[in-house]
């Protein structure tokens, strides 16, 4: 199978920051990484995209249509079967495996058995421990919000928020209109609170979550360099076939 555009765009990333033949470390012979975290993400967002594609097409399934960039001539009869098919191929079927409960109380899921699954797997080896990792640190600022909500400042700040965005009749609405919300936080003081106080409970979420900080550096520091390996594994032979040297 070809590599899909994003993925040959980041090789392309890949040579131009560290050299056809630069390595990581001395003596290590694996492709060097992008250097700045935007390509990183995009060197990953690319492997996992390949990997995704290549697992749907084992499965007999295209990727063109999973991925929106055309139609998939014959798998759906109409029924929207291909459709339920596709979608479990990709995301996995029955009850998900994998659950996170936030302290928010919010759970989120996630199957095992789908090609995404499958990709993750590839790439950061332990699926579970990528799972809850990527879950919880991509919410330590929501959870630093939490605690704000324990702050005296915050609450009265909060209440002024609240009277201001109030209607003058009727109960104050779930959600308030998104221009009032903006100015009410700036006239109650509760932008100027949430700026003092975030940087502050963020650094003790990350105390308190050091382990899984740990374990999703490691991990993503894992898929970068299969993500690299994969990238040199497909471009190093077709640069061979057109006659080209390592630079």
């Amino acid at each position: 199978m070809r590599l899909p555009r994003a993925l040959c765009a980041a090789v392309l990333v890949v040579a131009v920051l560290s050299g056809c033949a630069t390595t990581t470390d001395a003596g290590d012979d694996r492709p060097a990484l992008p250097r700045t975290e935007r390509e990183r993400d995009d060197l990953i967002k690319a492997a996992q995209q390949f990997l995704v594609e290549r697992c749907l097409a084992d499965r007999g399934l295209s990727p063109e249509r999973a991925f929106g960039r055309g139609p998939d001539e014959g798998t759906d009869d109409g029924t929207g079967d291909g459709d339920r098919r596709l979608q479990g191929a990709l995301f996995g079927r029955g009850r998900p495996e994998l659950a996170v409960t936030l302290p928010t109380g919010y759970t989120v899921r996630a199957h095992t058995d789908g090609c995404l699954a499958a990709a993750h797997r590839e790439l950061y080896g332990d699926e579970r421990r990528w799972f809850r990792a990527q879950v919880v640190v991509n919410n330590l600022r929501t959870e630093a919000r939490r605690l704000m909500k324990d702050d005296p400042d915050y609450r009265v700040a909060h209440a002024r928020w609240v009277r201001c965005a109030t209607p003058a009749e009727g109960p104050r609405p779930d959600r308030p209109d998104p221009d009032a919300a903006d100015r009410c936080a700036r006239e109650s003081g509760l932008d100027e609170v949430r700026a003092r106080l975030e940087p502050g409970l963020m650094a003790r979420v990350r105390t308190h979550r050091h382990d899984q900080l740990t374990t999703y550096r490691q991990l993503r520091t894992r898929a970068l360099h299969r993500a690299a390996d994969l990238y040199a594994a497909r471009t190093v032979p077709e640069n061979r076939q057109k006659g080209s040297t390592p630079s």
